[in-house]
């Protein structure tokens, strides 16, 4: 990831504060793996800003390449002026932190002092009357070399990598939706406003070009299954339409240029070619492709977001079932197409199998590929982005809760959830008329969300607490 740096300077402060503060946040920065664009120390005070020369040259800078943020720091108080011509020269519209150094007791003396307390107040007043927007670290003024910076500095490249992910976003649509899913309707031309583009291609187009595959040209993909999750109990002939439906799609996206994907998962393909998608589903989510059930498309942006947001794969699921009497407490669930990453595989391998519910209307022989498995206990966090005709908007929520250790006598994908405060978030939800699905992932990332989606996205979003 290149993330645009900006050193500001005063130039009745101590010079060799800068160079200080540039050494110091460079190593903390490449520890991090972040590249970044910065000014050669031959400019200006070690490649520092304060004045419009030295702020055009770094806009220019910034001009050539593809940044996905930009950090400001201040070694000392900074010229608020200058920083923001930075930005506005730029014309780039990524998130941005404010980093201020610490002072220290002992050293208040004129060449030590920096004075970048009250600079980033400054920086900050400039930088909202002009309209951008930014984001503070969690102390006001702190060294690079803290933890806390370092956390800090994590978050926003994750915030970084969610509004570059979504801004420009293709997402693939398979089907049209099912039918009694009224639920996952969504507006299009609300996404493409905001950046996301929608790619359709019919179930029709798909179940041709698997017919036009042959048995050789699939076997690969049959290992690759089979590899994947224990698939000892699927036919060898679900297992070839499955692989040859997992060429197909692939091919597709990569053609398309696309980000996630979006499924007719039920009840045509099993009607018409004879097999579930859920573990083709999990494989490209694995890889990197969410892959979204239901034709949700909405849900597949759900699910990018939270895997910007986690650096990991995620999946949607289910609000589905009450925990006994417990108010905190509820079931997870789905037929089965979660990423690998998400099961629990350490003294359970997830198998391959056919859905009971699907099955008892359509018939096992033609149901085959959904996963049984249960999630792997730990953190999570829920998000769910939705197009809100209503009001012309998208608004979003998000909410972290634990994975816990409890089991169930059941089928399919599924987990035991506690949330803190579980009845207003489900109040939440259904007051105002968000989908049965939720995106979730093995991380606690919900503050990037907020950040990411209200700030610089500019959505809705509610945090649960």
């Amino acid at each position: 990831m290149e993330i645009g740096v900006v050193f500001g300077n005063r130039s009745f402060f101590a010079d060799e504060l800068c160079l200080d503060g540039r050494r110091r946040l460079l190593r903390v920065l490449e520890s991090a793996g972040v590249t970044p664009v910065i000014l050669p120390e031959t400019v200006g005070a070690y490649g520092s800003v304060q004045n419009r020369e030295q702020a055009l040259q770094c806009a220019a800078l910034f001009r050539e390449h593809d940044l996905q943020g930009v950090i400001i720091s201040l070694p000392n108080f900074g010229d608020e002026k200058s920083i923001v011509t930075v930005l506005r020269q730029a014309k780039i519209d990524v998130p941005v932190l404010v980093h201020a150094f610490n002072d220290h007791l002992d050293q208040l003396n004129y060449e030590n002092r920096r004075d970048s307390f009250c600079g980033k107040i400054s920086v900050c007043n400039n930088l909202r009357q002009y309209g951008f927007k930014y984001s503070l670290t969690s102390h006001h003024t702190v060294d690079p070399e803290n933890p806390s910076f370092q956390a800090d500095l994590q978050r926003f490249v994750a915030v970084c990598r969610v509004v570059h992910t979504l801004r420009g976003a293709r997402i693939g649509l398979v089907g049209v939706r099912p039918a009694d899913f009224n639920t996952v309707r969504f507006s299009e031309k609300l996404l493409e406003r905001h950046g996301i583009s929608v790619e359709p291609i019919g179930l029709i187009d798909v179940v041709g070009r698997i017919g036009q595959l042959g048995e050789a040209e699939s076997l690969q993909a049959v290992e690759e299954i089979k590899g994947y999750m224990s698939a000892e109990a699927v036919p060898a002939e679900a297992l070839a339409k499955m692989a040859k439906l997992l060429i197909v799609l692939r091919d597709w996206i990569n053609r398309n240029d696309l980000h996630a994907v979006a499924i007719q998962c039920w009840d045509a393909l099993q009607k018409y070619l004879g097999i579930n998608a859920c573990a083709v589903m999990s494989i490209l989510s694995q890889a990197g492709i969410p892959a979204a059930c239901e034709s949700d498309v909405a849900g597949a942006v759900s699910m990018l977001a939270l895997q910007a947001a986690a650096g990991m794969p995620s999946a949607l699921v289910d609000w589905n079932n009450n925990y006994g009497s417990d108010p905190n407490r509820f079931v997870l669930f789905h037929c089965g197409n979660f990423p690998k990453a998400i099961y629990q595989c350490e003294s359970c391998r997830p198998v391959v199998n056919y859905p009971p519910i699907l099955a008892s209307t359509m018939g096992s022989e033609n149901t085959y590929g959904s996963i049984d498995g249960r999630v792997k206990p730990g953190r999570t966090t829920f998000a769910r982005i939705t197009t809100d005709d209503l009001t012309g908007t998208i608004r979003a929520y998000c909410a972290e809760g634990l994975i816990t250790d409890d089991l169930l006598a059941t089928f399919g994908s599924w987990g035991v959830v506690e949330v803190p405060n579980l009845q207003k978030l489900m109040h939440y939800v259904c007051e105002n008329g968000f989908e049965h699905h939720v995106a979730m992932t093995l991380a606690s990332v919900a503050d990037v969300l907020v950040e990411a989606l209200g700030k610089y996205l500019g959505w809705d979003v509610y945090r649960h607490a």
